[in-house]
C-alpha cells in the first residue's frame, strides 16, 4: 500500500494550515495514498509560548477538517498532533482518522520533551503540556499500525511493546530541531526498524527558519531491513512510498529474532 508523509510548512495562522494540510491530503490521496500522515504540531507554530493559545478541545475544530478530509478521501489518515485541551491541561495529541471519517485512534505523546544541550538547545514541553498514560495502536486491512509522537521515538521499549502487539508499520510525527536532527532523527528511525523488523515512517513539519523553533525538517520511511526507502529534503514536500509487507515477512524468515528472543531471560511489558 502507498503512504504519504506531509512535511507541511506551519504558519502562525491556524485557518491556513489547516486549509493546506487538507489539500495537501487531498493530492497524496490523488496520487494513490492509502494513508496518510502530517507531522507534530501541524496547525501551529511549535513552543511551550504556543500550545496554550492554539489548543482545542477534541472533538474540534482540526480534528472535525481531518475527519471530513479522511472520509472525503476515503484514507488512513494521521492527523500529525495538535495542542490539546482537556480537563485544564494541555496535551500534545494525535488523533487518527478513518474512510469513514470514524476516529479509529487519539495518542498523547507519552515521553515530554526536556532536554538541555549547553550551548545547542534547552527545552521544556513539561512546562506546559502532561504526558499521555497509554499506548496508541489501530488495525487497517494492510496492517496493524502502532503510534508515537516525536520524543516517543528515543524509547526503543515503546517500539518494541509495538512490535509484541503486532504492528508491522510505527509512525512518529516530529519536530527534531537542528542540534539533535543530523544527530539523531535517520538513527533512531532505522533503530526502531531494525530491531523490531518493522517500517518506520517520521514526519516533520518543513524548516521555517524564522521560527523561534526551527525543526529539522526529512521526514523520512525506513524498511525493516533498515534502509532509507523515502526522504525529503527541508522544504514543504510529500514523501511517498510503498509499503511492501511481503518483503517485511521475508526479512523475519531470514533473521527470525522475533521467535529466538529469549524470554526466559528477559522480557518488556506494557503495564496498562
Amino acid at each position: 500500500f502507498r503512504l504519504a508523509l506531509i512535511q507541511l510548512q506551519v504558519s502562525a495562522v491556524k485557518s491556513d494550515n489547516l486549509q493546506r494540510a487538507c489539500g495537501l491530503v487531498r493530492e497524496a490521496s490523488a496520487k494513490g495514498a492509502k494513508v496518510v500522515a502530517l507531522p507534530e504540531c501541524f496547525n501551529s507554530p511549535y513552543g511551550t509560548q504556543y500550545f496554550k493559545e492554539y489548543a482545542e478541545k477534541i472533538p474540534g475544530e482540526s480534528t472535525q477538517k481531518l475527519s471530513e478530509v479522511a472520509k472525503e478521501c476515503s484514507v488512513y489518515l494521521i492527523g500529525g498532533s495538535i495542542p490539546e485541551e482537556d480537563g485544564g491541561k494541555l496535551y500534545n495529541t494525535c488523533t487518527v482518522f478513518g474512510p469513514d471519517g470514524a476516529m479509529l485512534a487519539k495518542h498523547r505523546k507519552v515521553h515530554l520533551f526536556d532536554i538541555n544541550v549547553p550551548g545547542k538547545i534547552q527545552f521544556k514541553e513539561s512546562e506546559t503540556l502532561s504526558p499521555g498514560n497509554s499506548f496508541s495502536m489501530f488495525d487497517t486491512p494492510y496492517c496493524k499500525v502502532g503510534l508515537g509522537i516525536c520524543y516517543d521515538m528515543r524509547f526503543a521499549e515503546m517500539a518494541q511493546i509495538y512490535g509484541q502487539k503486532g504492528c508491522q508499520l510505527l509512525i512518529y510525527p516530529g519536530a527534531f530541531n537542528l542540534t539533535t536532527g543530523p544527530a539523531h532523527w535517520e538513527l533512531l528511525q532505522r533503530g526502531r526498524a531494525v530491531d523490531n523488523q518493522v517500517y518506520v515512517a517520521a514526519v516533520s513539519p518543513a524548516r521555517d527558519e524564522k521560527a523561534s523553533y526551527v525543526a529539522w525538517g526529512h521526514s523520512t520511511v525506513v524498511n525493516p531491513w533498515g534502509e532509507v526507502i523515502a526522504k525529503a529534503g527541508a522544504e514543504e514536500t510529500v514523501v511517498y512510498t510503498d509499503i511492501d509487507l511481503k518483503k517485511l515477512a521475508e526479512i523475519r524468515q531470514q533473521i527470525p529474532i522475533l521467535s529466538q528472543k529469549r524470554c526466559d531471560l528477559y522480557g518488556v511489558e506494557m503495564k496498562k
